[in-house]
Order: structure tokens, then sequence, then C-alpha cells
């Protein structure tokens, strides 16, 4: 996936403050927080408004203690947990977001299963790692500003990922970016492993209002590079190389 991809290229990047999507983002929301879905819900549009949906899987990645339990919920507007703790096997939080392509004004739900698993558990069983590489459409790599070792392994991380035909989206994600007077990890070393590896890297921390303007600037960054990633796949002769049904919900 090519970093070169500027914000808003390919969607409207302040779509969810404009008007017009009101009626789409209040269908993520419940009593003006994010709504839970499970693996079978959906958002419920009125009868004569047609949207599709697209869906996609992506892993977050990382050593133990980076964050990626936080980060998913946070993504999908849940509680982050107060303690932490090791995830123990896979766990999955489905997300819904809307957007609209700059292009031809279509708009698009984005159907985002996010997969977390303990880097002990990888360890331990064999049959994890294989189950998460399953059908994944993207995957983020995770360290923490706090935790120098967690930023020195993101190669490990990343070559666990790489293969001579992978179609992957891949971002790296630096978390506890909040705590900078703690930082471990200096904006140089990050500007350089971004330009060595090109991978975007995004930044997180602080605390999470009940709005979406926290989360809006990641989601739309990914939503749109798994767009793009699918338009580029869409051009080969063999077609994309993952087939994804649209729902119209």
């Amino acid at each position: 996936m090519a970093q070169d991809l500027p914000p808003g290229t390919i969607i409207i990047a302040d779509w969810h403050l404009c008007e017009e999507s009101k009626d789409f983002f209040n269908r993520i929301l419940q009593k003006k927080k994010r709504r839970q879905f499970g693996l079978l819900e959906s958002p419920m549009m009125a009868p004569h408004v047609a949207v599709e949906t697209v869906q996609y899987k992506v892993f977050l990645s990382g050593k133990s203690g980076v964050g990626k339990t936080c980060l998913a919920a946070r993504l999908a507007g849940l509680s982050t947990p107060s303690m932490h703790y090791e995830t123990t096997g896979i766990e999955t939080i489905v997300l819904y977001w809307p957007v609209k392509l700059r292009e031809n004004g279509r708009v698009l739900f984005f159907r985002l299963q996010l997969w977390d698993c303990g880097e002990n558990a990888l360890r331990r069983f064999d049959h994890l790692l294989p189950s998460c590489k399953e059908q994944v459409d993207a995957v983020l790599f995770l360290f923490s500003f706090t935790d120098r070792t967690s930023f020195d392994d993101l190669p490990n991380q990343i070559a666990r990922w790489s293969g001579p035909s992978d179609q992957l989206v891949k971002m790296v994600v630096g978390t506890k970016f909040d705590l900078f007077m703690h930082s471990d990890v200096t904006q140089r070393e990050v500007q350089q492993f971004q330009e060595t590896r090109g991978l975007p890297v995004l930044r997180t921390g602080g605390e999470v209002s009940d709005g979406l303007g926290d989360v809006a600037p990641f989601l739309n960054c990914l939503a749109e590079r798994l767009w793009h990633q699918d338009c580029m796949a869409a051009t080969l002769p063999s077609g994309p190389t993952h087939y994804r049904e649209g729902a119209l919900i």
C-alpha cells in the first residue's frame, strides 16, 4: 500500500461534520454514543435509502501491553479497560463507519471486524495465527511511545505478515502518544521508520470523548486505504484478491 495517499484523496475527510451525513452517522449511534453491533447486526436505514456495505477483516498486531485491546475499544466507541490484562485468545469487535466517495458522491458503510489476539497466546497455540491471517484485509502494527522494545520489535511484527503475494493494507500505530514526557521513541525515529518502510504511522492517546471527531481521522484513513487497495486489485486480470458481497441495508 502506497504511503503517499494524502487524506481526503478518495473519500471526503470531514464528511462527518456535514449536515447531510447526520442521518447515516445517527445509525451507528445510540443515545448519542456509539452503538455496539453484534456479528449479525447492521445499521438500519430508511427503506428508500440503499447503502452498500463493504466488509473487511483487520488484525491488530503488537507486543503485549502496547494497547491493542484499548485501540479496538477506542475505534468502536466502547469503554477502554481501566487495567491492563493479557488477551487470552482471540477477541473480535465489529464496527460500522459511513464514508462518502469524493469521485461520485457514493455513500458506503464500512463494516470493520477488528481481531485482537494476545501475543503470548500466539506463541503458545500454533493454530491461532493461521486463523487470524485467514481472509485478512489489513494489519495494524502497534507500538507504544512509552515502550522502546515495542518500537524495535516492529520489523519482526511486519515480517510475520509479509509475503511475495500479499495484498494487505499495512499501517503502523503509535499508542500512548499523549505521554510525551515519558516517551522512549523520538519523532525523528518515527519519521525515519516511516520513510524507510513506506508505511503510514498514526498516533493515538489521551482521553476519548463521546463524539466522532476523535476517531474520524483514523477510521477515514483506514477506510480510504482499504477502498484504494480494492480498486487497485480490481484492475488486475484476476480481479480483486478477495471478493466482498455488497449488501443493501
